[in-house]
């Protein structure tokens, strides 16, 4: 009998696990493993179908029955586009679901055709594209009274995809179809965009003559928007001069408002015509002069910057500041803007709605070298698009080599890292070797016992723990923890240990969602439980949202075992599958963990699949239960990579919190775990052993150590 797989989804692991129909048993299988499991597959084939048009109507339906206050479907409407215009993607998503449920319910082809144009918007402004491309075309299929009301849009949005996906010849074919069904209102929000496409396709003469036929009442209306547009077509046009005088102007506007926002890509613009006169200095003084903008300014979403086209990325900003630093050999000043972009990302994905006490921490060099004792080491990335850097930080220096392959190399290579995993293939060491030799080989590792990994980017999905050098995987070398980033990491080290008197468990909740039982989960939940003097363990229908919410203020040690679903379109919704209750779904999502006070909890282990993982937004650290839980107060968490399966984490686990109790501290005790497990034969891959990362605190001991022996 097979043991169940704690399944859940993720922007890039479920693509891969759909993709290579993971966990089903094949020829280049190593023999004598634990058998496959369908339910994985099972798991995937329903994250696949989770924003499907029945999947949302379905979602729709059970939303509008839980409105107190119910609207009818185009008042959801507005309301889906106010929200996805202030940035809450998951939330206008909803409103449109419940839009669309209901012109199904009236066969309104008008309705249906404005919802799925509004969820169209939603999934286009959050990144996914393949769902928004799916939801315009759905939207364009039906005829709505008013085709300037849902078809323009819908086609703009296929315009702005295409756009992200470098099909300029396409965009510009639904722009100009957009353009002949738009409203006056809209239409000058379609040419910007068409002139943007013009430019990114290196046709600028023809964007500054697009430009020029939007009508000067209107390009009043766009302000800087239209006035940065026609800089970046001056620019591209060989006319910096004129370029330069656009983004001056904006720069400075003194107004207030938005008025900082379009005074940061001025900035930016100014930067980009120095590095196309050559003057690298020049462009590098510019760039951290925006940097220096983007610190102060506070976190932001702009519609405006999707409706016309634009797509500005902070994150750019610092990336192009780093390079410039690594083609001047300042490998300190690249980090110190590593550090910088990693917080920034974060403000931009919690803005307002949550507050985050480690998203404006800072460290310094001499600072994070004092936290760093004998044995410790930092190994920090950053990934840009052409290239990547490493940075080996102990007490006594820093040292840092480039690395040639950048987002979409090291991307490709991941990918199929984790995809040997998954399926537990033959080649799995081989490929680990080959990442060990693309990461690590120009760094020299010296004796360093402990590593505090900062992953950026596609490596936030790597488990640098199964990398393999040739003579064995760098857990038999080093216990490992993950940082979000050194900040975060140093703050968390200074924070020390206190001993664990307590623990609050969860184990097999019995949700109303589609997904299997845990048997395993309980019984490891129950097993965990003995190592501690005090305790509560919630199984089953005990096991309940409002349960957790009560009792983890006051426990020392959390330990959830239970399925998890990880969002992609705002990773502040992805959840823990609790108990549900007649009043109470049982969602834990990031966003509730951020708002309790979680200060006394030394532990957090999240035992469910790919419970680490989040949305990764370009150029930082990855966004969900992680950071949320770590904000709110917890020391330490240890969370999954991929689904992983039952009998075996039962094992992982057990032997964790024994070395727990016997004194050794997290990062060690997951090491020894680790090994333990590899041992055994049936679970000698790294799919087994190796799907649990350590974050934060790896020096924490959960127990007295005095009094473990």
């Amino acid at each position: 009998m097979t043991s169940p797989v704690r399944a859940g989804c993720v922007a890039l692991a479920c693509a891969l696990l759909l993709a290579t129909g993971a966990h089903a048993q094949s020829a280049t299988t190593a023999d004598g493993l634990a058998p496959a499991n369908n339910q994985a597959r099972d798991a995937l084939a329903r994250q696949r179908d989770a924003e499907s048009l029945f999947s949302v109507s379905a979602e729709g339906k059970a939303l509008y029955a839980r409105d107190v206050v119910k609207l009818d479907g185009y008042g959801y409407c507005g309301r889906s586009i106010a929200l996805a215009e202030q940035g809450e993607f998951r939330q206008s998503i909803r409103a449109a679901s419940k839009a669309l449920h209901l012109g199904q319910a009236d066969d309104n082809d008008d309705l249906k055709s404005l919802a799925q144009r509004d969820l169209a918007i939603a999934y286009s402004y959050a990144g996914l594209l393949d769902e928004a491309e799916r939801f315009a075309n759905g939207s364009l299929a039906l005829t709505p009274k008013n085709p300037q009301q849902a078809h323009a849009p819908s086609l703009k949005v296929l315009g702005d995809i295409a756009v992200r996906r470098a099909r300029y010849g396409d965009a510009a074919g639904y722009y100009a179809r957009s353009i002949a069904l738009a409203s006056d209102r809209f239409r000058p929000l379609v040419q910007v965009s068409l002139a943007n496409a013009y430019t990114a396709a290196g046709r600028a003469p023809e964007a500054l003559k697009q430009l020029d036929q939007v009508p000067v009442r209107e390009t009043d209306k766009l302000g800087p928007f239209y006035k940065r547009s026609r800089a970046n077509a001056l620019l591209g046009s060989a006319q910096p001069n004129e370029a330069l005088a656009l983004f001056r102007q904006v720069l400075a506007d003194p107004g207030a408002g938005d008025t900082a926002y379009h005074r940061l890509w001025a900035s930016e613009g100014i930067a980009r015509v120095e590095a196309a006169r050559g003057d690298k200095p020049a462009a590098l003084a510019a760039y951290l002069d925006t940097v220096q903008q983007a610190e102060r300014l506070r976190s932001k979403f702009t519609s405006e910057e999707f409706k016309t086209g634009l797509f500005g990325d902070i994150q750019q900003v610092f990336n192009a500041a780093l390079a410039l630093s690594l083609d001047a050999r300042n490998y300190e000043a690249a980090w110190t803007l590593s550090e910088a972009s990693r917080s920034r990302q974060l403000l931009d994905s919690i803005r307002d709605r949550a507050s985050d006490t480690l998203a404006q921490e800072r460290v310094s060099l001499p600072e994070l070298q004092r936290s760093l004792g004998a044995g410790d080491a930092v190994l920090q990335f950053h990934v840009l698009d052409d290239r990547s850097i490493v940075w080996l930080i102990t007490r006594s220096g820093l040292s840092a080599a480039l690395i040639p392959q950048g987002q979409a190399s090291l991307a490709k290579q991941v990918e199929g890292f984790r995809s040997s995993v998954i399926e537990r293939r033959r080649d799995t060491t081989s490929l680990a070797q080959q990442l060990f030799k693309s990461l690590l080989s120009g760094i020299d590792l010296g004796d360093a016992r402990r590593l505090f990994v900062v992953p950026h980017g596609p490596l936030h999905y790597l488990p640098f723990q199964a990398l393999h050098d040739g003579r064995g995987f760098l857990v038999e070398r080093s216990a490992l923890a993950v940082w979000p980033s050194a900040a975060v990491g140093s703050k968390l080290l200074a924070r020390g240990n206190a001993q664990a008197s307590s623990l609050l468990g969860f184990g097999n909740p019995a949700t109303d969602r589609d997904v299997p039982p845990l048997p395993g989960a309980e019984r490891e939940v129950q097993k965990v439980a003995q190592q501690f003097g005090r305790s509560e363990v919630f199984v089953q229908q005990e096991a309940t949202k409002q349960r957790f919410k009560e009792g983890a203020a006051s426990a020392s040690v959390v330990h959830i075992a239970a399925h998890a679903e990880l969002d992609e379109v705002d990773p502040l919704f992805s959840r823990v599958l609790l108990a549900s209750t007649p009043s109470e779904p049982g969602l834990l999502e990031a966003r509730d963990i951020y708002n309790l006070k979680l200060d006394g909890v030394r532990l957090m282990t999240l035992s469910a699949c790919e419970s680490g993982l989040g949305k990764v937004s370009r150029g930082d650290e990855i966004v969900g239960f992680t950071h949320s839980i770590l904000s709110a107060g917890a020391n330490s968490i240890v969370a999954s990579l991929w689904p992983v399966a039952d009998e075996s984490t039962d094992l992982l686990m057990t032997r964790l919190y024994r070395e727990l109790a016997g004194g050794r501290d997290l990062m060690g005790a997951m090491q020894q775990a680790e090994l333990e497990v590899q041992k055994n034969r049936r679970f000698a891959h790294p799919f087994f052993w190796a799907p649990f990362n350590v974050v934060g605190n790896g020096r924490l001991q959960v127990f007295n150590a005095v009094a473990a022996r």
